[in-house]
């Protein structure tokens, strides 16, 4: 539980959005309704995206065929893009109760077929677990920070922050 809390106030002062004091501002944030909480939380890692980021826009949003939006979008937009987003992902992962909303924001990071699976792609162990009942599921969780083979610090330090403010033990 220490360390739970101590990521929790790494993730607060990470947050200079919020910009309060550290137990302020994890009191601010521990306030909010979980999915408010992963708002936030996606907020501050992925960025609002520019013309640079194309096809993506908004906070990570991948633009679809007939979608007309441009880089140009504005933060207010950008933010009910990412609501809605998320709640079609959330309606991926309800049927998981008390744990639907990690499985929610991890999709919105590594993209929600590689967690359910599709085609020639399993399920991964995370889903796997979660469906067996088992909640023991930090090691595959905190395991998507890779990419080409090789950890990468940054998404281990946010799977630690993402799994600190949305697991329910």
């Amino acid at each position: 539980m220490r360390t739970r809390s101590k990521l929790v106030v790494l993730c607060l002062v990470c947050l200079s959005c919020l910009r309060l004091s550290a137990q302020d501002g994890r009191n601010a944030l521990l306030s909010l309704s979980p999915f408010e909480r992963a708002i936030v939380c996606i907020k501050h890692f992925v960025g609002l995206h520019t013309w640079k980021n194309y096809p993506y826009v908004g906070y990570g949003h991948r633009l679809l065929p007939g979608e007309r939006f441009t880089a140009a979008i504005t933060e207010r937009q950008a933010d009910s893009l990412l609501r809605v987003d998320l709640m079609k992902r959330f309606a991926s992962f309800q049927r998981f109760g008390k744990d639907a909303l990690l499985p929610t924001v991890l999709s919105y990071n590594v993209g929600e077929y590689r967690l359910l699976g599709s085609g020639k792609r399993p399920k991964s162990r995370l889903v796997r677990k979660l469906e067996s009942g088992n909640r023991d599921i930090y090691r595959e969780y905190v395991s998507f920070c890779r990419y080409k083979g090789k950890v990468l610090k940054g998404p281990v330090k946010r799977r630690k922050v993402e799994f600190a403010l949305f697991y329910i033990p």
